[in-house]
Parts: C-alpha cells; sequence; structure tokens
C-alpha cells in the first residue's frame, strides 16, 4: 500500500499554490506530498484569444512574491490602474487608483492557463509526486489518515487529506459535508471583447437593473468580461450573434471605451453563493471552491481561497503535531474565519445592492458610490476589500 504524507485532491491553481507553499517545508522534512488531478496540465503553454483569467488583488501578488513565483507570473499578468464602479443611467460613481493607494497596481489580470503555467514550472518532481491524469472516486478514513481509491483502481493512504476539487465536489458530498446555497437566479456570461480604444488598464464595474457586469484589462488591449442577467436572459444572449451580443453590450455598458469590436467564444455560469458547512475535519481540510463559491463580480473568490491555502500552509509549517491532528486545523480555521466571513459578506452584499432595482435601494447605493468618492475612509476600506487587503497585511 503506497503512502503519502500530503494528498492534495484537485491539481488546480488552489492544490498546486498549496503544493507550492508546502515544497520546501516537505524536502526539509521528507514528506512526500501528491497532486491528483484529472486533467494533465499542458507542457507549453498555448496563448489563445478565449483564454478564461482571473483578477489576482494585489494582496496575491504579495502572497506569490513570497513564494518566489510573482516575476513569472507577472510576464502576462496586466495590471489594474484605476476601478471605475459606477451605477447605468445614474449619477453615482466612484473611481479606486492604485496612485493614490500607494501601490504600482489595485490588482492584476491574468489568465489562469498561465498561473497554472508558472505554478506548474515551479513545482519539483522529486517532492511533489503527480497523479494524473487520476481522479479519486473514494475516501474512507482510518485511524491516522485516509485512504483515496482512485479510477485506476488502485489505493493510496495520506496523513492529510486536502479536498480542493471545485465547487462541483463529488468527494464533499460523499463525505456527507454539508453545503449552503444561496441561488441569485442569475448567470454570469464570461467572454474577452476587444475595445476600440485603448484600456489603459482600467478595469469597469458596472451596475444595471439587469445586473451587474464588469469589464477588466487583458494583454493585446482585450477585455475580459463578466455579465451577469437573468438566467433566460443570459441563455438568449448566449445564442444572439455576434454582432446583436456586442450591440446589447454596448448598450448596457456605454462608450467609455469606444465601440467594441470582437467578442470571443461565450461561456455560461450559473451564480449561487456555496459555503461548505465543515472545513476541516481530523485528517481532512476543504479548500478553494470546494469551501466556498462566489460571485465573481466582485474578483474574490480566488483571491480569498489563495489567503486560505497561505494561511493553511502557515500553519502546517509551524506545527510540531502530528500531520492532520484537529486542532492544528481548527487553528487555521480560526485564523481565516473573519477573513472569510468579511469577504463572503462583502461580496454578497455588493452584489445584492447592486442587483436590485428598488428605487430606495438605487437611490441609496447612489448616495453610496457619491459618498465613497467624497469620504476617504470609506473610499480607502471598499479599495482594500477590493485589493484583497481587507483583514490582514500580507
Amino acid at each position: 500500500m503506497s503512502r503519502v504524507q500530503l494528498a492534495i485532491i484537485g491539481g488546480g491553481l488552489v492544490g498546486a499554490s498549496l503544493a507550492l507553499a508546502l515544497q520546501e517545508t516537505a524536502r526539509q522534512r521528507g514528506w512526500r506530498i501528491a497532486l491528483i488531478e484529472p486533467f494533465a496540465p499542458g507542457s507549453e503553454y498555448q496563448p489563445s484569444y478565449d483564454a478564461r483569467s482571473t483578477a489576482l488583488s494585489y494582496g496575491s501578488r504579495l502572497i506569490y512574491e513570497r513564494l518566489g513565483l510573482w516575476q513569472s507570473i507577472a510576464q502576462r499578468a496586466e495590471p489594474i490602474q484605476q476601478i471605475h464602479v459606477s451605477d447605468r443611467g445614474r449619477f453615482g460613481a466612484t473611481r479606486l487608483q492604485a496612485i493614490e493607494e500607494g501601490v504600482p497596481a489595485l490588482g492584476y489580470v491574468v489568465e489562469n492557463a498561465w498561473i497554472g503555467h508558472c505554478l506548474w514550472q515551479a513545482l519539483d518532481a522529486d517532492v511533489i509526486e503527480w497523479r494524473c491524469p487520476a481522479e479519486v472516486v473514494g475516501m474512507q478514513r482510518l485511524d491516522d489518515g485516509y485512504r483515496l481509491t482512485l479510477n485506476d483502481e488502485t489505493c493510496l493512504d495520506c496523513d492529510l487529506a486536502i479536498l480542493a476539487d471545485g465547487g462541483r465536489s463529488g468527494l464533499r458530498e460523499q463525505l456527507g459535508i454539508g453545503v449552503s446555497s444561496k441561488p441569485y437566479g442569475q448567470s454570469a456570461l464570461i467572454a474577452n471583447v476587444s475595445p476600440l480604444e485603448a484600456h489603459r488598464g482600467q478595469a469597469f464595474e458596472r451596475f444595471t437593473d439587469d445586473g451587474p457586469m464588469a469589464l477588466l484589462p487583458l494583454s493585446d488591449n482585450r477585455c475580459a468580461l463578466v455579465w451577469t442577467r437573468a438566467a433566460a436572459d443570459a441563455e438568449r444572449l448566449l445564442r444572439v450573434s455576434e454582432a446583436s451580443f456586442l450591440s446589447e453590450l454596448q448598450q448596457a455598458f456605454g462608450y467609455r471605451l469606444g465601440a467594441l469590436q470582437q467578442v470571443g467564444a461565450r461561456h455560461l455560469y450559473p451564480l449561487s453563493l456555496v459555503e461548505a458547512q465543515e472545513q476541516v475535519r481530523p485528517h481532512l481540510v476543504v479548500l478553494g471552491n470546494a469551501a466556498h463559491s462566489l460571485h465573481p463580480i466582485a474578483g474574490q473568490g480566488y483571491n480569498l481561497s489563495l489567503r486560505d491555502t497561505l494561511a493553511l500552509a502557515e500553519v502546517i509549517i509551524g506545527s510540531e503535531a502530528a500531520l492532520g491532528e484537529l486542532a492544528t486545523l481548527q487553528r487555521y480555521q480560526q485564523r481565516q474565519q473573519l477573513d472569510q466571513q468579511m469577504t463572503v459578506g462583502f461580496s454578497d452584499q455588493v452584489t445584492r445592492l447592486f442587483s436590485n432595482a428598488q428605487p430606495l435601494l438605487t437611490a441609496g447605493r447612489n448616495l453610496g458610490l457619491l459618498g465613497l468618492d467624497l469620504l476617504p475612509p470609506a473610499k480607502r476600506w471598499f479599495a482594500r476589500q477590493a485589493m484583497g487587503m481587507g483583514t490582514r497585511n500580507l
């Protein structure tokens, strides 16, 4: 029977970041880490117009600097110099600027494939054992860990299992870990678009009666679009012609970047706030989207997961107890509890407030947006949340 100290189930961005954060300690302590992933990462990065991307907060940059990875990621990271937040057809607006916050950028938009490429290149095969393509189909609790059954019918024992297999985790359900789910009644349309004018590092968050939208700066003067609409309307927009789609998008967004000239492949994601009711058990941690899946409009989901990942790594590295001991894992949960509550609350409340067309709420949020521009402390709090710096100094 093969045994490792840590088994990370899910070799996506969260799982691979945890492996990197623990790599040096694992080398020093003689730990073996298995990274189990159904989809083999390509050895070469392939640029694509339609590539999905993530908005990394400034706080996430600091984490990747600590992990020695930022220099690689930065080669294809588009800095966000300004975030323009507005309410369509109303006068409220606020602008967050990197120069006012004393940072080189408020955040960075990076293609997921590039972040993954940088992570996978940084992992040491002498310490991190890739099981790929492979999938965990069953988990059995042992006195001193877990026994994982893989889809090739082999078994792997581990002292600590990390469940990082995404928001639709079948293993979470199999283990009887409940989830709380709040559907937003909306779907997010994701696509890359090309405007006529240069985006100059500007990100836009625009709130309409039909739901919020964001346009984020990408390389090659593309913008990453997240457009939330009622589920049925989003389905319709997925299917209309490119010309019709661009026309409706232009009407909703306006001409701040001139005419919108091209849109790539469109993808649709139903939106709900999903939180696991347990994140730690003896010898088990639930991490990433398997732990909490947020609305994408506030750009907080991956950044929160990365802060969770660093906190977990630091608690594991700092503990002298046996790997997987519940008291150690509970320390991690207590450390991240406030950050998770504030980030989930911020993301959820911003989304619900700005997706509501009731006159009193629209008036209130206009005053809120104006207030953010007029009151530096309120604006600074909003900026720190957007930068992923809300509850801790990294």
